[in-house]
């Protein structure tokens, strides 16, 4: 069986992977907030209480729960050429203050007999008083302090639909918009590339080393067929038309069509799936802001050499209509038509719902009035807790990454 198979947002999730939030959550601190694009502070335990039930939730509904941590472990394994790879590559990456202490972080990192421990520490972060008192600046120590790091931690992993996208049978692995977050691909490629269970196995449409930066929570898969790509605050039109003629290319795909959904550039809407999911066949949740800032653009060209792009005057129930063939389409608004509703609860992830089979999804619990306005659409609403998980500024969608989804 194909290690990756996802040909929609709908179909019954079988497999996905997750990352329980770590340490690298406590050594946010308000001076790092900014650079590591957090707006505050998660209380660990309590993230990890929440996250916790998510996966429970999901095994409830038969998914098969499966860990970032762990797979990367499981890649390492028996393997010290490859673990030194790893660790070259991770510190290569992690910034200028890291190539000062470059020895003294491998030397440190390569001290760690146990796999698992090795990639949660480079997913935490090093400081300054964790390295040997050999390599250490005397005049970093005196003048920046030994809290200092020198290999920032990863506190957005926990977010994994952004490192990579899986696209049918592929993978799309991404360039990802912010320093901060280039190293998180690492461990996709990793696993992708050397994991038993995938490696040799899955086609890569896009990868990391390419100029424009492209992520995961852009990419819906609307159908076998049709693909929609946000060009967003993280994704840039020039990524997308190389994605679409990487996945052209592939005989073996089935997708021949790419619906661009141009939103506005903010941190708000800094993915298309924080405005934007699908609930059913035909039903969508949508933030009612973008309705009438969104440009949608068709992509098309598998078997030719150039791409065709045209832009679609229609509303986007008809773009969606035109290409999802399942009849009319519904939109579904966060908030209802109360502003203030819809704009608090989208900067919650209201619109960042999690399909885990048709009309049925994962949500927030403290979205209450899109949550009440989904039940009464008919759709099966689950709820997990959400008062530390939603400081992260992503929702259940961007916390999991399918890899297996039965055909709708």
């Amino acid at each position: 069986m194909t290690p990756i198979r996802v040909e929609s947002e709908i179909g019954t999730l079988k497999k996905v992977l997750l990352h329980r939030p770590g340490k690298e959550l406590e050594y946010l601190c308000p001076d790092s907030l900014s650079r590591l694009l957090f707006d505050d502070i998660p209380y660990l335990k309590a993230a990890q209480a929440e996250h916790d039930r998510f996966a429970a939730l999901l095994r409830e509904n038969g998914v098969e729960v499966c860990y970032l941590e762990d797979l990367a472990a499981q890649t390492l394994a028996g393997q010290p050429e490859l673990r030194r790879a790893f660790v070259d590559e991770v510190i290569s990456g992690a910034g200028k203050l890291a190539q000062i202490y470059r020895d003294a972080l491998r030397d440190y990192l390569f001290s760690m007999e146990n796999e698992k421990n090795l990639i949660e520490k480079t997913m935490s972060g090093v400081t300054l008083s964790e390295l040997p008192e050999l390599h250490k600046s005397r005049l970093a120590e005196l003048t920046r302090g030994e809290s200092r790091f020198v290999m920032d931690p990863m506190p957005n992993l926990y977010f994994t639909r952004d490192p990579f996208a899986c696209i049918g049978r592929g993978v799309s692995l991404n360039c990802m918009y912010s320093v901060t977050r280039s190293r998180e691909t690492i461990y996709g490629k990793y696993i992708l590339e050397h994991h038993p269970d995938f490696a040799g196995r899955v086609p890569l449409y896009y990868k990391p080393g390419f100029p424009t930066s492209l992520e995961g929570g852009d990419v819906l898969n609307l159908n076998k067929n049709t693909l929609a790509v946000g060009v967003s605050q993280r994704t840039q039109p020039e990524s997308v038309e190389v994605l679409a003629k990487n996945v052209f290319s592939d005989k073996e795909s089935e997708v021949d069509t790419v619906l661009a959904f141009d939103i506005p550039n903010s941190r708000a809407f800094m993915h298309l799936d924080t405005v934007f999911t699908q609930l059913d066949q035909n039903r969508f949740t949508v933030h009612p802001s973008i309705l009438d800032l969104v440009r949608i653009f068709e992509i098309t060209g598998r078997g030719r050499r150039e791409l065709t792009v045209r832009e679609m005057d229609d509303s986007l129930e008809t773009v969606l209509e035109a290409h999802l063939h399942t009849g009319p389409v519904s939109l579904i608004r966060c908030g209802g038509h109360n502003y203030i509703a819809s704009e608090r609860e989208q900067w919650n992830d209201g619109s960042n719902t999690l399909c885990i089979a048709p009309g049925r999804v994962v949500v927030y619990d403290r979205n209450y009035v899109t949550n009440e306005i989904l039940a009464g659409a008919g759709i099966d609403v689950l709820t997990i807790p959400s008062a530390e998980l939603s400081r992260g500024r992503g929702g259940p969608r961007c916390m999991s990454m399918p890899l297996l989804r039965d055909p709708v």
